[in-house]
């Protein structure tokens, strides 16, 4: 039930899994541990080939704090898995909704610290910095919490989907485009840079913690992972220099309702002089001052080899 003055904060937790048994077992219970709030899980689960669905089956059976949305579908990427899980989850008697990745590890008060903060700020959106951790034990403290600027938000995502934590006004409205637009959102690519954005885009306000609370594990299947080292660079470089990025930014403005934004309409149709002009407006389209050049001189390349 909704959460009263005197109870804890309802928080339903929208995780997505695919192929995900070898790590699936931590995240689940960090997830279930979390402390001082009342937690549903709400699992979606692209069709996959190593007994996710029917491991989530069995602990469905067994935890009422468990529900497995029904099983079969192909959705091809975490974004359209989490597009459904936005589509088919009942958040009417939710106070908050997180979103899950299905191999981190949440630390006890992460959820707990997110509703208090987005208490604090009168804010509806959440998310934070996080600890990356690989297998071999290297970890990294991976730092999202620099100052938000006037269109970061069209350009990249406030953090890891993992740590986002959205209040239920916020998600219900998101419900309502991923119920009419699905067709449309079919080809974001992103599911948290699309929430992020939206957010932004109708007013809510967001806030980015500078307090770690969430373990984010890197490993060979990760489909974006974190933006460190030269394979991510690498990565995200080849998705700048085939206008990936852009594309994807102008997908995003037209689906929270900018098309028609004068800033927008500026560079979104792809021409040279309008990228170039978008390369000197860089310090207010990313966060962190060296995603600032490098955007810069990724729309400098693109004026160069053009993009649709």
């Amino acid at each position: 039930m909704h959460s009263s003055s005197h109870s804890l904060p309802s928080i339903a937790v929208c995780l997505a899994a695919f192929n995900g048994i070898r790590y699936i077992q931590q995240q689940l219970d960090s997830i279930l541990s979390q402390a001082d709030v009342q937690v549903t899980v709400f699992v979606s689960v692209d069709r996959s080939i190593d007994g996710t669905e029917n491991w989530f089956s069995t602990v469905q059976a067994k935890e009422p704090r468990v529900v497995l949305l029904p099983t079969g579908a192909a959705f091809g990427g975490a974004a359209r898995n989490f597009f459904r899980l936005l589509r088919d989850t009942d958040f009417a008697a939710f106070d908050y909704v997180a979103y899950a990745d299905q191999d981190d590890i949440w630390l006890p008060g992460k959820l707990k610290r997110a509703c208090d903060t987005l208490t604090q700020a009168g804010a509806q959106g959440y998310s934070s910095d996080v600890v990356a951790f690989w297998d071999s034990g290297k970890s990294l403290y991976i730092k999202k919490s620099y100052p938000q600027r006037r269109w970061d938000y069209l350009f990249e995502s406030a953090g890891p989907g993992c740590t986002f934590v959205l209040s239920q006004s916020l998600a219900m409205q998101l419900q309502g485009v991923a119920r009419q637009r699905a067709a449309e959102l079919a080809d974001v690519g992103l599911h948290d840079w699309f929430t992020y954005a939206y957010a932004r885009a109708r007013g809510f306000r967001w806030v980015i913690d500078d307090h770690a609370s969430l373990m984010y594990r890197q490993h060979g299947e990760n489909q974006v992972g974190v933006n460190a080292g030269w394979a991510a660079f690498g990565w995200r470089a080849k998705q700048v220099l085939n206008g990936w990025g852009l594309a994807q930014a102008r997908l995003i403005a037209t689906q929270v309702g900018l098309h028609d934004d004068a800033f927008v309409r500026r560079w979104s149709r792809g021409g040279r002089w309008q990228t170039l002009r978008l390369a000197f407006q860089a310090s207010q389209c990313r966060r962190r001052p060296r995603d600032r050049v490098l955007f810069a001189l990724s729309c400098l390349a693109l004026t160069i080899v053009g993009w649709k």
